[in-house]
């Protein structure tokens, strides 16, 4: 029970929030009708939100928590598109054309996100590093070289491979066996780019509302009732954007999305020499392991910011830290004495096919299911949404392309995912021993 990497002015929350905290829900009265109302008051159904008012379509966002409550603020900031999937066996086991289109979408969202930052004025610390992928094993790194040249292809921007014996011009650590810069990435402040797209969507005449939470859905001859904790809304369309916070009340989706905890830790401020020695470039970084680390500097340069699966469900914010100060330091020992002042966690949701999700089901429009790479993903998913809904024709999306599936008896609740966390673990370290 190692107390002392702790500092003073410990707290138990987002670094984020600091500077952008989630607004207080207002009690402002439901609309009766509206066209669209979005359940989800995250990336993906601001987004959503954004791009239906700027066509004047009439639409509502409901939230249990905050506007932006969720991991749409807790997240680490890595603005990586589509590399995930570029990198994928998921990709790799398309045909040739299909593989190349859903790689393009995908690493295009980097470029979308973007786009919608500057056109929306949004301040959110939003800067261009590109990412490092450190290898974790000898396997990883061959893997990585077979596709560097098509991420540097699809993505029209740099991508170069960084051997073991090159990779302190990258990161100040022994512990990984060299990696991928792929220059199509970056990093923002995730609840500055919420804040910024809540505010984009309601001047452009969306109307959000925290604090209402979804508890039923009744379909009408004239579109849909939706009953809230605040009262009931009628809608022509539902579009569904509760992600990893999809609760019983929308069990089809439930039981197709595996909410897996994410954390974080933020350290106290370092010393400029420090900092220029773990992180030269302050990329954006992350490794390939199976039970994988994410990491980068502050917006300011001054802290480390650092996230991972120590666990699979909601833990007291002390023990995750200790836990991510652990791995932290073995991958920067400079680091072994430094304290941390904030540890927070938020969900994320994996699908059974480790892909996004877009589409309608039962006239519920959705897009879920980001696996952990949500930024700009789940940023463009919802944007889909929006124009499917206005042109009331299905999406040409690569990511509606696939079945949504799940799996036998799963109806929503991971009780299997420590075993899974396991088993991870021993193929990471597997992989590790085979050099």
């Amino acid at each position: 029970m190692d107390n002392a990497i702790f500092a003073p002015d410990f707290r138990p929350a987002p670094y984020w929030w600091d500077a952008a905290p989630p607004e207080p829900p207002v009690d402002d009265p439901l609309p009766g009708r509206v066209d669209v109302c979005i359940v989800g008051g995250g990336y993906t159904g601001l987004s959503c939100a954004l791009e239906l008012a700027r066509n004047s379509v009439r639409c509502l966002v409901v939230d249990e928590n905050c506007i932006g409550w969720g991991a749409s603020s807790r997240n680490g900031g890595l603005v990586v598109g589509g590399l995930k999937i570029a990198n994928s066996p998921q990709a790799a086991q398309l045909p040739g054309e299909d593989r190349n289109r859903l790689v393009a979408e995908a690493i295009g969202t980097f470029r979308f996100v973007c786009d919608l930052i500057a056109r929306e004025s949004i301040d959110c610390d939003l800067a261009v590093t590109g990412r490092l992928s450190c290898a974790w094993s000898k396997g990883d790194y061959d893997k990585l070289a077979a596709s560097v040249d098509d991420v540097a292809r699809l993505t029209g921007a740099g991508a170069w491979m960084v051997p073991p014996e090159r990779q302190h011009e990258e990161i100040g650590s022994d512990r990984y066996c060299g990696g991928q810069v792929a220059e199509s990435a970056g990093t923002l402040h995730p609840a500055k780019y919420v804040r910024g797209l809540a505010q984009a969507a309601m001047r452009a005449g969306a109307q959000l509302t925290g604090g209402c939470k979804m508890t039923s859905l009744r379909r009408e001859k004239t579109g849909w009732v939706i009953s809230t904790t605040r009262g009931a809304i009628a809608a022509t369309n539902v579009m569904l954007a509760t992600n990893a916070y999809t609760g019983p009340e929308a069990p089809w989706f439930r039981r197709r999305l595996v909410p897996v905890a994410s954390f974080m830790i933020a350290t106290e401020e370092l010393p400029e020499d420090l900092i220029r020695e773990i992180a030269p470039k302050a990329r954006a970084m992350a490794d390939t392991r199976r039970v994988l680390s994410y990491f980068r500097l502050s917006p300011d340069h001054r802290r480390v910011l650092w996230g991972g699966r120590v666990g699979t469900r909601d833990m007291d914010a002390r023990e995750s830290a200790r836990r991510l100060h652990r791995v932290m330091t073995q991958v920067w020992p400079q680091l072994a004495k430094t304290k941390v002042t904030h540890s927070w966690n938020g969900n994320v949701a994996f699908t059974f096919d480790f892909l996004p999700h877009l589409g309608t089901h039962d006239g519920v429009s959705y897009a879920l299911g980001c696996q952990g790479n949500g930024v700009a993903m789940q940023s463009w998913l919802g944007f889909q949404s929006a124009r499917a809904m206005i042109s009331a024709q299905p999406t040409d999306s690569m990511f509606a392309r696939f079945p949504f599936t799940t799996k036998p008896l799963y109806a929503g609740d991971p009780w299997v995912l420590p075993a899974v966390l396991a088993w991870y673990h021993l193929r990471d370290w597997i992989d590790r021993a085979k050099g």
